[in-house]
C-alpha cells in the first residue's frame, strides 16, 4: 500500500490518509461573501474522491482584512453559518476539513476593504498591479502597537465561528506575503518599534497571535501555514532564513502549535519548502504538511522517510477531484489546465 493511503493517527491530528487538498483562492462566494451550494458541492467532490483533509480557500476574518473579489468571509454569524453545509458534506463523505483564516494586509486595495486603507507592518505599498482590479496595490497604513490586540481578536473570533459550525480545525495563514508574513519578512518590515528590526521583534506579531489563539482554542484544532521559501519571479527566501527558523520554530512549538503547513505555493518543492522541511523536521515532533508540486513517487518518499506527515496538492486536486482514488488505483493523473481556474467543478 502507498504510504499516502495509510491513516494519520497523530495525537494532534487524525485523518483517514495522508492526502491533503491545499487551500486555493477561487472567488465564487456570493454577494454577501457567503459560501454557496456550489462551493459545498466542489468540496464534497474532493471528499468523495477520498482525500484525507481539505484546507479551504482563504476565508477572510474581517472586512478590513480582505483583498480579493468574491472571496468568502467568516466575519459574521451569517457568513459562518453558510459554511455549515460545506462542512457537513465533507464529513458525510469521510474527510476532515479546516478553515483557513486569512488577513491579506497590504496585498489589497480599499476597493476590497469597505473603503478602508489596507493595513500592514509598513506604509510601503506592495509592488506591481493588483490583478483583482487592475490598479496599483493600495498604500497601507502601518498598524500601531496598540492595534495589534484588535487584529489578534479578529483571528480568535473567526476561529470560534469556524469551530462552532463544525470545522475540524482552523489554519492561520501566516505566509505568502500576507499580513503576518509582512511582519516576518525583513524585506517588507521596516519598523523601528518592538515589532520590527531584530529577528525576535519581527516574530513578535506571530507569537503574540498564537498566544491569543491558544488562550481560547485547543492546540489540536489549530494549524499554521508559513512560507519561508517560495517562488516570486525567482527564488524568494526570508533574508535571514536560518536565524528566523532557529528562533521562530521552537517558539511556535512553545506557544502550543503542533500542526505546521510549510508552503511554497506553486513552486518546485525541493528548491523551496522541501529545504525548509528538512531544516524543521529534526526539531518538530508535531505534524508537518507540505508538497504542492510533488509527483506521487516523490510524495511517497517524503512520507516514508518521515519528513512529511501529510502531502498537499492544489492544482492536481482541481484537475482530479478523485486524486486520492487515482493514487489507490494507479490511474493516470489528468493535467491541470488554466481554464480550470474559471469554473468551480
Amino acid at each position: 500500500m502507498s504510504p499516502l493511503l495509510t491513516p494519520l493517527a497523530s495525537p494532534f491530528l487524525g485523518a483517514r490518509n495522508r492526502t491533503v487538498m491545499s487551500a486555493m483562492t477561487r472567488g465564487f462566494a456570493d454577494s454577501d461573501h457567503c459560501a454557496t451550494p456550489e462551493i459545498a458541492a466542489y468540496y464534497r467532490r474532493r471528499a468523495e474522491g477520498g482525500v484525507g483533509l481539505i484546507l479551504t480557500e482563504g476565508v477572510v476574518i474581517h472586512p478590513t482584512a480582505d483583498g480579493y473579489m468574491d472571496v468568502p468571509r467568516i466575519a459574521t454569524t451569517k457568513q459562518a453559518d453558510s459554511w455549515r453545509p460545506v462542512v457537513d458534506a465533507v464529513h458525510d463523505a469521510g474527510a476532515k476539513i479546516a478553515c483557513q483564516l486569512w488577513h491579506c494586509g497590504r496585498i489589497s486595495h480599499s476597493d476590497f476593504t469597505d473603503g478602508h486603507a489596507p493595513v500592514s507592518s509598513t506604509t510601503r505599498a506592495a509592488e506591481g498591479i493588483n490583478r483583482q482590479n487592475d490598479k496599483p496595490y493600495g498604500e497601507p497604513r502601518a498598524l500601531t502597537a496598540e492595534e495589534m490586540p484588535e487584529v489578534y481578536g479578529y483571528f480568535v473570533d473567526a476561529a470560534h465561528r469556524a469551530l462552532s459550525v463544525g470545522f475540524d480545525a482552523v489554519e492561520l495563514h501566516l505566509g505568502h506575503g500576507y499580513l503576518a508574513d509582512q511582519f516576518l519578512d525583513a524585506r517588507v518590515n521596516d519598523r523601528t518599534d518592538r515589532y520590527g528590526g531584530s529577528v525576535e521583534n519581527r516574530c513578535r506579531f506571530v507569537l503574540e497571535l498564537l498566544d491569543r489563539v491558544f488562550a481560547e482554542v485547543e492546540p489540536n484544532r489549530v494549524m499554521a501555514r508559513i512560507s519561508p521559501s517560495r517562488w516570486m519571479g525567482g527564488l524568494y527566501d526570508w533574508p535571514d532564513l536560518d536565524e528566523m527558523l532557529d528562533y521562530l520554530i521552537p517558539e511556535m512549538w512553545n506557544r502550543g502549535l503542533r500542526i505546521l503547513d510549510i508552503s511554497c505555493a506553486n513552486a518546485d518543492y525541493f528548491a523551496t519548502s522541501g529545504r525548509i522541511v528538512r531544516s524543521v523536521r529534526p526539531r518538530w515532533d508535531g505534524v508537518i504538511l507540505g508538497g504542492a508540486s510533488l509527483s506521487q513517487e516523490d510524495a511517497e518518499a517524503e512520507v516514508r522517510d518521515g519528513r512529511l506527515d501529510m502531502v498537499t496538492w492544489g492544482r492536481s486536486f482541481l484537475a482530479n477531484p478523485d486524486l486520492t482514488r487515482r493514487i489507490e488505483s494507479g490511474a493516470v493523473w489528468l493535467p491541470f489546465e488554466n481554464e480550470m481556474r474559471n469554473v468551480l467543478a
